[in-house]
């Protein structure tokens, strides 16, 4: 039996998926949480063999929340399930320890059969993140900047992106504020921007925030 957790802010997505699942044998739902907070309280029970995550949520998105978990339970399979297509944040995820990532429009079907691969311990790619994959192996020369920020950068880049202030980073990543500083000047520099203005203008353009 795989244990299943489904992290996502919208009850009518959490109820739709439990029902859906309740038809595999093989699947039962035993958690679930509307953010990234509460999906580390999941992950802290040890109770789950899958996390179902989605990147847009209150509180702490799923970007941080993947970062968490990964921290605490390394071997802990987290497929993502986001409404933003897989050329925003596939990639990116994938090589910061997600172990798959489908959009919320694919087939239901596919779904059930990513969560029982990355139950097995594989990662589950479709065709076109493999391809966009392949171009990075390639040295691709259209790599978008935010696909070059490490795992920390990203997460400070949506935060800024969002608005929320270097103080409030500080207390909620349990940094200092010289330390978040420092990642702020390293996205800058990565992506070659000159104030927040600018991120915020650069994340709405690309899909990475709504």
């Amino acid at each position: 039996m795989i244990r299943i957790a489904i992290v996502d802010d919208h009850a009518m997505i959490r109820a739709g998926l439990k029902q859906f699942f309740a038809d595999q044998p093989d699947f039962s739902v035993v958690a679930e949480a509307n953010n990234g907070r509460e999906a580390l309280d999941i992950v802290r029970g040890g109770e789950v063999d899958v996390i179902v995550l989605d990147i847009s949520m209150p509180d702490q998105s799923g970007v941080d929340a993947l970062a968490g978990i990964k921290a605490r339970a390394p071997d802990l399979p987290v497929l993502i399930l986001s409404g933003f297509p897989e050329e925003h944040y596939a990639t990116t995820l994938l090589r910061q320890g997600a172990s798959g990532y489908l959009n919320k429009d694919c087939d239901p079907e596919e779904i059930v059969k990513a969560i029982r691969t990355v139950a097995r311990g594989r990662k589950y790619i479709t065709a076109g993140v493999a391809e966009r994959l392949a171009d990075g192996l390639n040295g691709g020369g259209d790599k978008p900047p935010h696909e070059q920020l490490s795992e920390r950068e990203l997460q400070v880049f949506l935060r800024l992106a969002k608005g929320e202030t270097i103080s409030h980073m500080a207390d909620s990543m349990s940094l200092s504020v010289k330390t978040v500083s420092t990642y702020r000047t390293r996205v800058m520099e990565k992506m070659k921007l000159e104030s927040n203005s600018d991120l915020t203008y650069y994340a709405l353009k690309n899909g990475l925030i709504q």
